[in-house]
């Protein structure tokens, strides 16, 4: 009987299978895509935080400690592939004779390196000019001296002569700040900037230069080789672990610089922020498609329960029919789930090159284990558990009754879609101060931790704002039949009563319709509008890095003046503008200090309203340009000054001819947040005409380039080719890649191409399925109104009309919940943005891909209701 009943429903309840299925499929293939590709994601970013360090520890060598010793125990530990001494001595001066005039530079310091270091370490040094070995400057050094490969340089040692040396070759030194560290010291403490003054020996050089010196160190420099754990996290955890039982071994002897924990600490955060928005942005797909599923099913929840009539009058005892009712759920769930795992590894092959989206066959298993499983869960409780229901609490006799609720749902008695908003705005609230943080993960710290509570405030706008359309699409059903007559006329035509009476009636599954299609709407929405925003807010900070498309950095010390910005007006840029860069006092408080031109800044960068408080950019701009004296200053400085507009600030700036520093008022006019170039913290933004008179010196610290968004490679090499190392060129496609976190790079754009795939299917699915099935549901309602003689053209009008209602009821609906979650999405993971967005970003396109999906999804189901409703009537009811 079994195989009879399951004949049965392939060959006269296709339709209903059919839509059941896809709603399954689309759960499915979404659960297993999302968390395969997350796994995938977690291990690359692992690996990129392995390759992004050139070297793995520096093992600074404590004094008292022998060297050798060390060394040899870094040697031993376990999953040390490469280990060699360094040594590290500090100048007090640099000095060069070149073309009759004599150079110093302030102190420096010196490395001795043993050979083949920069083949062991490659990413540490980088060749500019001349040899890769022997006697190498780094690239400021030979600038500061104005000196070339084949000069002579003075080292003066503390206690000791000046030492003469060749010069081989110019270094760029790519990561600076690691080498220079203060080993085993907080971030707090580090030095802000690496040293200008580095000089680079052959070891045997160096001992023989440093023999007498004081202050030598020795780091042993070490490159890992031992497998770790894909996860960020977990290999954090390792890798830290290892260190500190090194240090534990060397007893005092020698402290570790973890450059490789480090980069795994902020590697991990970006994988917990990957696993929060697979949260916020993937879960609610994967309850939208269950959601659809369960929806298709109560679309005939009426003709079940009449065949369960049915057959207990044929005396089929409720265990056998309970049987029946699982067949149905098993092949659903089992079709469906095999359907989705095909829909997501093809997914992978098409999108990522592989079926497992990268990661391991045994997470990838796991993966699509859970995701089968979790189908076969939505497939039980939205086929089996209704029909067990009802075997337990509808009679025979009710069977045979149509079912008609006159009642409200318990929910709008108990006002639950008002309690549920309300909650949202009060999480909201809470996970949205100044003072949250969304992820906690302490520097060094193994354990990391996540305010999961804040999932509720989206969670419940998503619910809260579901249920009240409902509620007004009930009310407006109930209550709206003037306008319904007024709505359905033009395609009912004399029937337009007739028509709104039924709109009326079905109040309750048309309610249920609108809500699906407005939410898969606000959820393709959400997604898309949060991904644009990401994107936007991402070249957002590449732009306040880079300062422009592309610019050229001065060395320190330059008299560089701004009629040398016609010099760089290569093939390609369209306007350079100069910066000044200074350094000034405002009480003990040290800060940058730049000097810009208010009326023609705007036209090399951009200058965002989300950058300046108390008056928009342009505001601000035109503000400094009216006042000479008057100063920007950042926030932090308002706060910790006491600030109020119009006060005087006297910093101290450092005079260019005599080197004194002398004090100079300016006048406070508004605040700063960012600036293009200026660090994070504390800087000040003033009139360059003004800095130039007060600081006897009009030199230019950066030229800004516009070259109109592209082609930033190509110029950069041009100015590179044409500068030389005399100053530091950047374009903005490699400041992208250089502050552009593993999450920017690799999760967010591979979470929601999959996500906004989804979403168009999940929006046709809730527009056109539900629909269909309601309409085939009704096939007798339209054979008996074409025996009472309605004509074709009204019928059409009928299902025209709701499909119309349909339609509007749900976009409308999908796109305020949307544009809310969205905006909540925004403000909850804050700490995903750098800078925070002024607005979110709308995608047009993909939006309006959405809405047609959907359109096209309804209309095509209610032409398809339409040509069936066109059958003879005796056919159809014979059928029936």
């Amino acid at each position: 009987m079994n195989t009879a009943w399951a004949r049965g429903l392939a060959r006269h309840r296709t339709g209903r299978l059919v839509a059941a299925l896809a709603g399954i499929a689309l759960a499915v293939a979404l659960v297993a895509s999302l968390g395969s590709f997350l796994t995938a994601s977690k291990a690359t970013m692992t690996q990129r935080a392995v390759r992004s360090v050139a070297v793995d520890w520096q093992v600074e060598v404590q004094p008292g400690a022998d060297p050798n010793g060390m060394l040899s125990l870094v040697r031993r530990t376990p999953g040390i592939q490469t280990a060699v001494p360094v040594g590290f001595a500090h100048s007090s001066s640099f000095a060069a004779h070149v073309q009759g005039s004599t150079q110093t530079t302030g102190p420096g310091v010196v490395l001795g390196l043993p050979d083949h270091y920069q083949k062991l370490f490659p990413g540490e040094v980088r060749p500019l000019t001349g040899s890769t070995s022997g006697v190498l400057l780094a690239q400021q050094t030979a600038s500061n001296l104005h000196v070339a490969p084949g000069d002579t340089v003075g080292i003066q040692f503390p206690g000791t002569g000046a030492r003469q040396v060749r010069v081989a070759g110019v270094v760029d030194l790519p990561q600076a700040d690691s080498l220079f560290q203060k080993v085993g010291a907080p971030s707090q403490t580090q030095p802000t900037a690496p040293p200008d003054n580095v000089v680079l020996l052959p070891a045997a050089d160096f001992a023989s230069l440093t023999g007498h010196a004081t202050g030598v160190t020795t780091q042993i420099h070490a490159a890992r080789d031992a497998a770790l754990p894909t996860d960020p996290a977990a290999a954090f955890t390792a890798v830290t672990g290892s260190a500190h039982h090194l240090e534990a071994r060397a007893s005092g002897g020698a402290i570790v610089g973890n450059n490789l924990g480090a980069a795994l600490d902020s590697a991990r955060q970006d994988a917990l922020y990957a696993q929060i928005l697979f949260l916020f942005l993937g879960v609610p797909g994967a309850v939208l498609a269950a959601a659809l599923t369960a929806s298709v099913a109560a679309a005939g929840g009426e003709r079940r329960r009449q065949e369960q009539g049915l057959l207990r009058l044929r005396g089929l005892r409720p265990r056998r029919i309970a049987s029946l009712s699982g067949l149905e759920a098993a092949l659903v769930g089992v079709t469906g789930g095999l359907a989705g795992l095909g829909i997501a590894a093809l997914t992978g092959r098409i999108a990522f090159g592989s079926a497992s989206f990268g990661t391991s066959a045994g997470q990838w298993i796991l993966w699509y284990v859970l995701a089968f499983v979790l189908g076969a869960a939505v497939a039980a409780g939205a086929v089996l558990v209704p029909a067990l229901r009802d075997l337990r609490t509808v009679t025979v006799a009710d069977t045979r009754r149509a079912e008609r609720r006159t009642g409200s749902p318990w929910w709008m008695r108990y006002g639950l879609d008002f309690a549920l908003l309300i909650g949202s705005w009060l999480v909201f609230r809470a996970s949205s101060g100044n003072q949250y943080a969304l992820v906690l993960a302490p520097e060094g710290v193994p354990s990391i931790s996540v305010s999961y509570w804040a999932f509720l405030g989206p969670a419940l706008l998503w619910l809260g704002a579901a249920l009240l359309l409902w509620r007004l699409t009930l009310l407006a059903l109930t209550h709206g039949r003037g306008v319904l007559i007024r709505l359905s006329r033009p395609f009912a035509s004399h029937l337009a009563g007739t028509t709104a009476a039924v709109l009326s009636r079905r109040r309750r599954p048309l309610a249920r319709s609108v809500v699906l299609l407005a939410l898969a709407v606000s959820f393709a929405v959400s997604t898309a509008t949060f991904n644009a925003t990401y994107k936007q807010q991402a070249e957002v900070d590449a732009r306040l890095t880079n300062g422009a498309d592309v610019t050229v950095t001065e060395p320190p010390g330059a008299r560089t003046p701004p009629s040398a910005a016609s010099a760089l007006k290569v093939s390609g840029v369209h306007h350079v503008e100069p910066i000044q860069h200074r350094f000034a006092y405002v009480g003990s408080d040290l800060q940058d200090l730049y000097g810009v031109r208010p009326d023609t800044i705007a036209s090399a960068t951009s200058l965002q309203d989300a950058y300046f408080s108390g008056g928009s950019a342009a505001t601000l701009m035109k503000r400094l340009a009216n006042r000479p004296d008057g100063l920007l200053v950042s926030a932090e400085t308002v706060k910790d000054f006491q600030l109020a507009p119009g006060d005087t600030v006297n910093l101290r700036v450092q005079d260019a001819r005599t080197k004194a520093l002398r004090t100079v008022p300016f006048h406070y006019v508004g605040v700063a947040k960012e600036f293009p170039t200026a660090p994070k913290d504390s800087f000040f933004v003033a009139n360059a005409s003004y800095v130039a008179k007060a600081t006897g010196s009009d030199a230019i610290g950066a030229f800004l380039l516009d070259t109109g968004g592209t082609h930033q490679k190509q110029v950069a090499a041009r100015l590179r080719h044409r500068l030389g190392t005399g100053a530091t060129v950047t374009d903005l496609t490699q400041t992208r890649g250089t502050v552009g976190t593993s999450l920017t790079s690799v999760d967010l754009a591979g979470l929601t191409r999959i996500e906004l795939a989804f979403a168009v299917l999940l929006a046709a699915g809730a527009g056109g399925l539900v629909l269909a099935l309601g309409l085939a549901e009704r096939r007798r309602t339209f054979a008996i109104a074409t025996v009472l003689g309605a004509r074709p053209r009204q019928l059409r009008g009928m299902v025209l009309t709701e499909a119309l209602l349909l339609t509007v009821g749900g976009l409308a609906g999908g796109a305020l919940i949307g544009w809310a979650l969205s905006e909540m999405l925004v403000k909850v993971l804050t700490g995903v943005f750098d800078p925070p967005p002024a607005g979110l970003s709308v995608p047009g396109a993909y939006l309006t891909l959405t809405a047609s999906a959907a359109a096209v999804a309804v209309l095509a189901a209610a032409l398809n209701g339409v040509r069936r409703a066109a059958r003879p009537a005796v056919e159809e009811l014979r059928d029936l």
